[in-house]
């Protein structure tokens, strides 16, 4: 009995704290103060028209997609931020050839050194070299950015929330405040920083990159700035994720499997107990 109402006590105490731990939360956002001015000008992250081919459960890569936001991030993000975990060779995976994944390593410059007198030099990439950092550390990097750190971006679609969209929002965002929201709570943008409605202070150090025509896309593509952002937010979601359709399709199969194995079990239950009758209550 004494060990029963122990039981009793130490569920009902486990009980009280898990309830206590989910409300909270609330408890301290219902009473804290109220948000930050910069909350009145922030927005719902939006997405493109149609949406991502990549998405779904029946999404597939746009390789002529990924092509091109391979292009834009060579023209316009490689100059800040770096993709150190994806090697030239894996481009062959979006549709580029061997010949020009060799071709697009040539035309890149990597840390090597002079096998004659041991030197560090830059030498033309391989293929199996991954992309370079565009500066050597973070101290030189933060001296060429306002003391902000581009991150890189071989895994920022995953690295936040929803961050497929988030990025693409991003590059879009930036926008003139709202006059009478400005007046109303005395926001400002410090110097140094950029406005941007999908950042989450709307106060950014990068200034905005994209634009129309910005890039010219070989197969005619419209380069607007909506496709720009379109483009590249694409390939990174590839960076992040390179395996995500075998990984989808893979899902598919092992659906498939269990459903089949669901009923061959119950056939098999039918088929055991088939003679079987119950028995009268």
């Amino acid at each position: 009995m004494t060990i029963r109402l122990a039981g009793i006590i130490v569920g009902l105490v486990i009980t009280g704290i898990l309830v206590l731990w989910s409300l909270l939360p609330g408890v301290i956002n219902y009473s804290a103060p109220e948000k930050p001015d910069y909350y009145a000008f922030k927005e719902e992250l939006i997405q493109p028209a149609g949406g991502f081919s990549f998405e779904g459960p029946l999404g597939k890569w746009d390789t002529a997609q990924l092509q091109r936001g391979y292009s834009v991030y060579k023209q316009v993000c490689s100059s800040c931020h770096s993709l150190q975990y994806v090697a030239f060779r894996n481009l062959q995976e979006i549709g580029f050839s061997e010949e020009e994944v060799r071709a697009e390593a040539a035309s890149w410059q990597v840390p090597g050194i002079d096998p004659n007198t041991g030197e560090d030099i830059m030498r033309p990439a391989d293929p199996t070299d991954h992309f370079p950092m565009p500066y050597p550390n973070e101290t030189a990097a933060r001296l060429a950015n306002n003391n902000a750190y581009p991150p890189d971006l071989s895994l920022i679609t995953k690295a936040r929330p929803d961050g497929v969209h988030y990025v693409y929002s991003l590059n879009l965002g930036y926008k003139e405040p709202d006059p009478e929201l400005l007046e109303k709570t005395g926001f400002e943008t410090p110097t140094g920083l950029y406005f941007n409605v999908y950042f989450p202070n709307v106060n950014l150090a990068m200034p905005q990159q994209i634009y129309d025509g910005l890039v010219t896309y070989p197969d005619g593509t419209e380069p607007t700035a909506e496709q720009i952002s379109a483009d590249v937010t694409a390939f990174l979601a590839w960076t992040a994720e390179p395996k995500m359709i075998q990984r989808k399709q893979t899902g598919w199969v092992v659906i498939g499997f269990l459903l089949f194995m669901t009923a061959l079990a119950f056939l098999s239950y039918k088929q055991v107990w088939a003679g079987m009758k119950p028995k009268k209550k």
